[in-house]
């Protein structure tokens, strides 16, 4: 038999989560059955959809996705050795009989790091690659904003659109990421949106406009560089972090989500309470006037050209056109803590637990 460790819901998230929403658990697993296999996990990878997609089921396992070795096999397809990526949540050790595409059974990268799986040759990488390159439709010489610049999306996001021939400017909450960002990544400039106003900055940085605006945080952040944008300006929305901190009212925690939307077959529920937002002018008149293009994506919209985008994610890191950035904590019951470090902005690049 063998014990697993695993952190499951206690309460449903209200607002930022919190230690007491989620219990660390253990239970021991049966013997693996004929085409099953025993997968331990090596990392597992801290991501902003584990609050994002709102689970609603108390006992549920937290989701996430994990980098794990096959350490028993009765799986012709999955043999002991092998190294897997998959949705297994956040638990140390998985029986699974198949893993969907795109993940499954990792390639050989050569001499780089396997945790790059979960990072730039991964998900964020995909979503960098598929979001900002077939929503910004960026062009040579335009300029694009990034916020949330300091994680795996945004600065991915911000390199690619250096190898475009874009000027970039990264918005992220400290000037340690932002020198990170700007001497070590290749951004143009950097903006503290705790320090400094975010309009006031951009008039400076970017005194004819802003043609491209990469989003992961909505909000005062980007009303303000929306009200900026040039005309005929593309802006992609990959995540809403500045939403995370509201206090959405839930009256009953056994509810489901009160809305779902299915991509690459895969089936997302999420809950209309957590996207209550604060008062906000409005843009309607920007985007009527500017006629700008606002578009909301799930990387799995691209399933089909997944390989596409790892392969030429690959490329620029082999060719130094891509650099990447972790924040490695070592042990699992450090999971959570390092889940909070994440959404209050404390992690740089990739925010990955070795187990």
């Amino acid at each position: 038999m063998v014990k697993v460790k695993k952190f499951i819901l206690k309460n449903i998230f209200n607002g930022m989560p919190k230690a007491s929403d989620v219990e660390m658990v253990e239970e021991e697993l049966p013997s693996i059955k004929d085409e099953e296999f025993l997968a331990e996990a090596i990392y597992l990878s801290i991501d902003p959809f584990t609050r994002e997609f709102n689970q609603t089921v108390v006992g549920d396992v937290l989701i996430g996705t994990q980098i794990a070795k096959i350490v028993e096999s009765k799986s012709n397809d999955y043999p002991v050795g092998k190294y897997v990526v998959a949705h297994f949540g956040w638990r140390t050790h998985t029986i699974a009989k198949e893993i969907p595409p795109p993940e499954g059974i990792l390639p050989d990268y050569g001499e780089l790091p396997l945790s790059l799986a979960l990072g730039i040759l991964g998900i964020p990488g995909n979503t960098a690659y598929f979001g900002f390159l077939e929503v910004c439709q960026p062009r040579e010489g335009e300029t694009v904003v990034v916020s949330s610049a300091g994680g795996t999306i945004g600065s991915t996001v911000g390199q690619i659109a250096k190898i475009c021939g874009c000027k970039v400017i990264g918005i992220l909450g400290s000037d340690e990421k932002g020198r990170c960002i700007t001497e070590e990544l290749g951004f143009d400039h950097y903006i503290n949106y705790k320090k400094g106003n975010v309009k006031e900055e951009l008039a400076k940085l970017a005194p004819n406009g802003v043609d491209c605006y990469f989003d992961n945080v909505g909000g005062e952040i980007s009303d303000a560089v929306i009200k900026v944008m040039n005309d005929f300006g593309r802006i992609a929305i990959c995540g809403f972090m500045s939403q995370f901190s509201n206090e959405p009212k839930v009256t009953n925690n056994s509810c489901k989500g009160n809305g779902s939307t299915t991509v690459g077959g895969l089936t997302w529920e999420y809950k209309e309470d957590m996207f209550t937002t604060a008062k906000v002018p409005s843009l309607q008149p920007y985007f009527v006037f500017k006629q700008l293009r606002m578009e909301g994506f799930i990387v799995y919209k691209w399933m089909a050209r997944w390989k596409e985008g790892v392969e030429q994610n690959l490329k620029w890191v082999n060719e130094g056109k891509l650099k990447f950035k972790e924040t490695i904590t070592e042990g699992f019951e450090n999971a959570f803590q390092e889940f909070l470090n994440m959404l209050e902005g404390k992690s740089v690049g990739k925010a990955l637990v070795k187990i």
